[in-house]
Formats: structure tokens, C-alpha cells, sequence
């Protein structure tokens, strides 16, 4: 008997045993590739030994101490790290347990930045459709990730959503990257408008969006309008980095590449690597001496904040992909997977769009190449993806509702940096004959 409550109720998944760098091995010693990152989480694989080297020595000397009576040595150190790395641009960390964690911190924050600055009447938040950040209840509202809200929708504090940078579908025919980028970036200033930006307490985006839309960076020149439209107004900027984020596209902060920075950023799933649960909220120098110079208390707090055991795990994490250069690595086998998939995808009837940056990728799937018509959602094709990819002994993470969060389906690649030409080729060709089977079996 199972006593365990899984995902989904009615399937009992295999029972995983043992990690082998980028593989994750089975009860049955069945190897399976980890092409995504489980969900874009294992960023060094499955048993680097650096990393469990860290852990074992932490546990030796302190598993945990309350934040609230004490700091940590690793919490230190790892704050310290993360600032050094961002270039000072931002000037305190705020650890948590997880992603969804670490947006409802920088949520709370953000409010109460306003309210140590005396503006009160700053209450609303504005995100972007087709978006996720978390399925805490202030996160998911935020969001606009459709299928997750739908039955919590009563629940959700009200937010105004403007629509995604997703050129693919959205672009207009004849309209330039750079006009499309404008073009969306203002809906930002209409919403201010509509709603008041006296009203407002910020803007918040992943960066690059992960698993709703599957790995859709924005154009270029979009993200600056946004920091500009934010700054003419006072709102902040909270900018998601949770699956983008500590590598996984590149640069350490995917940020880097649109050349802004923002008020806030959070990250989560690169950072520890899965070794511990643990996520991150990047504070800027005017939020934290807003508050140090007020109140001096955040009014916020988790059991977990700051644990020993975590940060020292993500410290060994983020030296290891330092020291052993695997952004560079990121970058080289980021393109090589890219060119890799549109070379086995360029003439597929059912695939529409290869995307991505570094090691961070994304195939939508459609019924139609010319119209970009999408499969009947009740074939629930992203399922079928996944159960043929795993029968295959592959990891890979397909997801529906890419279009509306009802219509279309895409497939997330988040393959480990450590990833070799080997693995990419394995990759490539066991999601080729999974996609296959996938599209075999609609009949």
C-alpha cells in the first residue's frame, strides 16, 4: 500500500533510487535522462560530489538555527555570493524554502516598501497572461497561468494582467520585432492609465517565461521599455527568475541579457539544484533602507528562512558552476541543442516553433504548421508526450494549454549543465521517437 499523496491521485510513479550525473535511476535500475531538470531544478545532475561533500560537512556542524535567535556562516556567505555575482545591484537576500515562497516575500515587501514610504493607497499589482509564479495563493494570483487559477479564482487578490512578449503567436505580419516589443511593453502604460499608477505597486514578469508558454524569451528592447515605463511611475519591477534563473539560460541572472535591473528578483530552482529546498529574494538597496530606515522590521517569516543545511548546499551549487565554467558550457550546448532541434524538427507537420535561450528550450506543438492550429485539448497530447518520452527513458516536461490555458501544447527541455554532446544527441532522438509514438497513438 501507498500512503503517499502524489500529484496525480490516480497514477503510482516509479520509485527513484539513485542519481548518475544527468540520469535518474529507478527501484528497477531503469536509467532515465533528466532532459528537463526535473522542472528546470537540476542544474549540476543527480550526484555531484562537491555539493554532497558541502552538505555532509554542514550537517557535521550545524543542521539548523532559528533566524529570529541567529544568522548562519553558509546564509552569510551565500548572500554574500549571490550580491558580489549580481554586481552589487542588489544589497540584501532573502532566503526562503522554494519559488512560490520567495514571490509571496518580494509581494509583501513590495507593499510594504509603499507603506514605509507613505503610500498607502499603492494596493494593485499588474502581471502578464499566460504567466506563472507560484501556486501559493498571492503568487497564483499574480499569475496568469488560466488552468492553475481557474478553481481558486475566488480565492485571488484582484490583479490586472496585460499580455505576454510571445512573438510567435502575437506578432503581427509585417511588424518588426522591435515595433512588437513596443507594442505589447505599452500595454503596461494603458493598464497604468486605466487603473490609476498611483494605485500600483508593481509590475512582475519572468523573464523568460518557463512552463506556461514553454521558454519564450522576449524580444529585444522590450524589457528596457519596461524598466523605463516602471521607472516613470515609481512602480517596481519584480522580475521571476525562479526556473530562468542562476545559469539556466546563460548568464547567472537572465536579466543580464536585456541589459536592465530590477527592484526585486527571484530565484529558486538553479540555485540549490535540488541538493535542499531552497529560493531567494533579491532586494534592492532603496527597498531594504526603506525599511531598515521605518519600521527595521520586515513583516514576513518562515520556519525555513535561511537554513543552514540549504545554503550550504546552494553556496556548493553556485562554486561549482563558477569553478568549473558551466555557463560557458550552458552557452556552447545551448546552441548546439537548439540547432540540433530545428535540424530534427524543421519539416515536422506537428511542430510549429523551436525556442529558447542557453539550456532552457521549448517545442510548441500544433495540428497545422501553416494556420498554428492547435490539437483538440481533450487528446491531452502533452500527457501522451510525457508517459511515451518516460517509456523511452526520458524526462522531459510537456504541458497543455500553451495558447489560453485550455488550447496548445509544448515541451520544456532543461537538460543539466553538465550536459555532454552524448546526451544532447540522446536527448534529440528519444524525444523525436517519443513525439512520434505520441502522435501514433491520437490514431
Amino acid at each position: 500500500m501507498n500512503n503517499v499523496f502524489h500529484r496525480d491521485a490516480r497514477v503510482e510513479p516509479p520509485i527513484a533510487v539513485g542519481g548518475d550525473g544527468a540520469y535518474v535511476i529507478d527501484r528497477d535500475g531503469r536509467r532515465y535522462l533528466d532532459a528537463s531538470g526535473g522542472a528546470a531544478v537540476s542544474c549540476l545532475g543527480h550526484s555531484h560530489p562537491a555539493v554532497i561533500r558541502a552538505m555532509k560537512a554542514q550537517a557535521d556542524k550545524l543542521a539548523y538555527a532559528h533566524t529570529s535567535f541567529f544568522s548562519s556562516e553558509p546564509a552569510e556567505a551565500l548572500a554574500e555570493y549571490l550580491v558580489n555575482a549580481s554586481g552589487k545591484a542588489f544589497e540584501r537576500v532573502y532566503f526562503v524554502s522554494g519559488g512560490s515562497e520567495g514571490i509571496e516575500a518580494a509581494l509583501k515587501l513590495a507593499r510594504q516598501y509603499f507603506l514605509e514610504a507613505g503610500e498607502s493607497e499603492r494596493e494593485l499589482f499588474i502581471g502578464r497572461r499566460q504567466s506563472y509564479h507560484g501556486n501559493t495563493l498571492g503568487a497564483l494570483a499574480v499569475g496568469g497561468n488560466a488552468w492553475r487559477r481557474a478553481q481558486f479564482a475566488p480565492l485571488l487578490m484582484n490583479v490586472e494582467h496585460i499580455a505576454p512578449c510571445y512573438a510567435y503567436r502575437d506578432r503581427k505580419e509585417g511588424e518588426s520585432e522591435t515595433d512588437y516589443g513596443r507594442r505589447v511593453a505599452d500595454e503596461l502604460e494603458e493598464a497604468l492609465r486605466r487603473v490609476g499608477a498611483h494605485r500600483v505597486i508593481a509590475f512582475i514578469a519572468e523573464t523568460v517565461v518557463g512552463a506556461t508558454l514553454g521558454a519564450v524569451p522576449a524580444v529585444p528592447g522590450y524589457f528596457r521599455r519596461i524598466r523605463d515605463i516602471c521607472g516613470r511611475h515609481g512602480i517596481l519591477l519584480i522580475l521571476d527568475e525562479v526556473m530562468c534563473g542562476m545559469g539556466r539560460t546563460g548568464t547567472l541572472f537572465a536579466y543580464e541579457s536585456e541589459g536592465i535591473v530590477p527592484d526585486m528578483a527571484v530565484i529558486a530552482k538553479g540555485l540549490g539544484g535540488g541538493y535542499q529546498p531552497i529560493g531567494a529574494t533579491l532586494v534592492s538597496k532603496k527597498i531594504f533602507d526603506a525599511v531598515q530606515g521605518g519600521s527595521g522590521f520586515f513583516q514576513h517569516g518562515h520556519t525555513y528562512l535561511g537554513h543552514p543545511m540549504a545554503c550550504a548546499a546552494a553556496l556548493a551549487v553556485q562554486h561549482t558552476i563558477r569553478d568549473e565554467r558551466l555557463l560557458d558550457n550552458v552557452v556552447n550546448q545551448g546552441s548546439v541543442l537548439l540547432a540540433a532541434l530545428k535540424e530534427r524538427f524543421r519539416n515536422h507537420p506537428h511542430v510549429g516553433d523551436v525556442r529558447g535561450r542557453g539550456l532552457f528550450m521549448g517545442i510548441e506543438l500544433v495540428k497545422d504548421r501553416g494556420s498554428q492550429s492547435t490539437f483538440d485539448p481533450s487528446l491531452k497530447l502533452y500527457q501522451r508526450v510525457k508517459r511515451e518520452a518516460m517509456n523511452l527513458g526520458l524526462m522531459c516536461y510537456p504541458m497543455g494549454g500553451t495558447l489560453d490555458g485550455k488550447h496548445g501544447d509544448h515541451i520544456l527541455l532543461a537538460p543539466p549543465y553538465i550536459v555532454t554532446d552524448n546526451h544532447l544527441a540522446e536527448i534529440v532522438e528519444k524525444l523525436s521517437g517519443a513525439l512520434d509514438a505520441a502522435l501514433a497513438g491520437l490514431g
